[in-house]
């Protein structure tokens, strides 16, 4: 069972690190480029998400695999388990979205 828990860790970070450290780096591009950063870091967290998921589930297709063992196997239990790590890495995903949406409200109270 602690594989479980580990594979579930992993795509909650996983696709957490890829929306904050996308929109970061995509902040400096946006200074190099004098485009405003803050409005850059928000735009590429929120197109990022569904990329971010994909990538900590490991690509769609260890993930479509699973969910035909369950379906057409009839197991049950593997069904569970990859929607429990999608919802994982949703979760991670939108945590970082909101990490970002929480340090565009920091900038946006210490310039006011």
């Amino acid at each position: 069972m602690t594989g479980f828990w580990n594979t579930l860790l992993l795509n909650f970070f996983i696709s957490f690190g890829i929306i904050v450290g996308a929109s970061i780096f995509a902040s400096v591009a946006a200074i190099v480029n004098n485009h405003p950063p803050m409005k850059t870091m928000v735009t590429v967290a929120d197109s990022m998400k569904i990329w971010a998921v994909a990538a900590a589930l490991g690509g769609t297709f260890q993930s479509i695999e699973a969910l035909e063992q369950g379906l057409f196997r009839g197991e049950i239990r593997s069904i569970v388990k990859e929607l429990v790590y999608i919802v994982a890495a949703l979760a991670g995903a939108n945590s970082g979205f909101s990490f970002i949406m929480l340090l565009r409200r920091c900038h946006q109270l210490w310039t006011d």
